[in-house]
């Protein structure tokens, strides 16, 4: 909607808004209201922008590890109230990105690396004449949360 309210505004100068609303088939009270909205717009992505800055302070002095909710944290610590879901979007448009500890999965067993691998009876060879001759499976490890 707003690219078509920018449209409008833009060539308001050249055709009246009650046409142009009327071609776009937009309501007039929709572009008006775009337009009284401008300034609290304008006012969001300057605070966003300072917020931004201080994300950044923040991020920097973690060596890059804090992510949105150490961010958060930090923030409220210094007495700036903050939703974590702004600090998020914000964080996200900017690319500033925490760094997660854990690098690698862990599984449950430990290998044997003495054991004799098992012998590969078929020849990986798995075209079979008809159902049933030859039969394979395989043990899958499925992690839970």
């Amino acid at each position: 909607m707003s690219k078509i309210c920018r449209f409008i505004h833009a060539e308001k100068a050249n055709y009246a808004v009650t046409l142009l609303c009327k071609v776009m088939r937009t309501a007039r009270s929709t572009y008006y209201a775009w337009v009284a909205g401008r300034q609290a717009r304008e006012a969001r992505r300057q605070a966003d922008e300072a917020l931004a800055h201080e994300i950044t302070v923040i991020h920097l002095a973690s060596r890059r590890n804090y992510g949105v909710p150490r961010v958060t944290a930090e923030l409220r610590r210094q007495g700036r109230l903050v939703n974590r879901k702004r600090v998020e979007r914000v964080m996200r448009e900017h690319g500033i990105a925490g760094h997660s500890r854990r690098t690698g999965r862990r599984g449950l067993t430990k290998a044997d690396t003495r054991a004799a691998p098992s012998p590969d009876l078929i020849g990986r060879d798995f075209t079979a004449t008809r159902p049933g001759t030859k039969i394979v499976g395989d043990i899958t490890y499925i992690q839970y949360r």
